[in-house]
This record gives C-alpha cells, structure tokens and sequence, in this order.
C-alpha cells in the first residue's frame, strides 16, 4: 500500500496525518516508510519532516530526496539555493522504499499545483510514482472552495483519490461552515471524506484500518 499525502494548501496538517499515521502503521505490523521528495525552508533548530516521523516512531524508515533551506515552493527554494531536483532520484528513492515496506507514505511540498521546476508541478510527482492520493483539508472558512478545486484538478490529471481527510477539526464549534464542511465537500463531489482529525488527536487507528482495506 502506498499514497501521496496531498494539501489543499499550505499548513493544512499533513506532516501531523503522515507521522501519527505512520506510527499506526508500525503498530499494526506493517513495514513503513515515508518519503519527502522536496523539503525546503528548514529554520535553525528545526527538524525536517521527515526527522519528526523518525521522533515519533523509530521503526519508520525516512527519506528525504532534496532538501534546501529557502522557505518557498520547491522551484524557487532549489533555484536559490543551487539545487537542480531530478526526478530520477525522487522515482529511485520511492522504488526502494517500497521495495522494503509496506507501506510507503509520500509527502507532498503544499498543493496538487505546486511549482517543482520548470514546466513540471507536484501533480507530475504524483503521476511519476504513480499512486494515489489523500487530500488533507482545513475545517474552517474557504475548505469547500479549495478541496473541490483540488478534487477536480486531481481527477483531470488522472489522480486515484482514496479520499480527503479533515485535519485540526476543532474539538468544539457552532461555526456552521466547520460543522457542515464534511455534508458540503461530500454533496458536490464523488470523493468521501474518510476521516476528521481533531485538534492534537495522535490515535489515527481508524484511518489506518481504512487504508489497509
């Protein structure tokens, strides 16, 4: 088994999903690895995501392609920085993750559309590895728009879509747009919303139950 965990946007809680699911994983038995093709903006004194998996369960195997320090998207981070991304290397290192694991956890920089060098975005890596897609989402103001934006556009490209994770959902709301977010997201597409992660919940047992169907 093995996804790309995509955002609708920016800091929409996917490296939360991917570490806690990747401790499930290890948990239920299953050989896991996760990769983060391109990894840029890293502060001093800040673990790369991938470092944060490692400090949530020991047993993951990590891997990070590329990474470069410019807090931008990729494209710009590696063209700053001097890095030229292959994506031989990106395809080689998914290969022999997978070839050892279980299940193999991709993370993506931000969004579907996101710049990773000339005339190629992250929808390409997702066609590259060929496997498919969690979209992470926001609960708040602006998720409807922007998680069926990112629905559509995956499936003109050809995505498999297992389906959209609601993360950081509050633990109590009257907001209306939060407490219909997942009736909404669900009325206007195909796509199921297969899980809502409260804020700081770690037990991701019954997402990963569901992926291992």
């Amino acid at each position: 088994m093995n996804f790309f965990v995509l955002g609708t946007d920016t800091d929409v809680g996917k490296s939360y999903i991917c570490k806690f699911l990747a401790k499930e994983f290890v948990k239920l038995g299953k050989k896991t690895a996760y990769l983060k093709p391109f990894q840029s903006g890293l502060e001093e004194n800040v673990l790369p995501d991938a470092k944060q998996v490692e400090e949530i369960t020991k047993e993951v195997i990590t891997k990070s392609s590329y990474i470069t320090k410019t807090p931008c998207t990729p494209y710009i981070s590696g063209e700053i920085d001097g890095v030229d991304f292959d994506l031989n290397k990106v395809k080689n290192d998914f290969d022999e993750l997978s070839k050892i694991a279980d299940v193999t956890i991709v993370e993506a920089s931000g969004g579907l559309y996101v710049p990773v060098k000339k005339d190629i975005l992250m929808s390409d890596i997702v066609k590259l590895l060929k496997i498919p897609a969690i979209i992470v989402a926001r609960p708040n103001l602006g998720t409807i728009n922007h998680t069926l934006m990112t629905i559509k556009c995956a499936k003109l490209e050809g995505i498999d879509i297992l389906g959209v994770v609601i993360s950081n959902y509050p633990n109590k709301t009257n907001d209306p747009v939060i407490l219909r977010a997942k009736e909404m997201i669900e009325n206007y597409c195909t796509t199921k919303v297969i899980a809502t992660i409260k804020q700081n919940q770690q037990d991701l047992s019954e997402l990963a139950n569901f992926l291992l169907k």
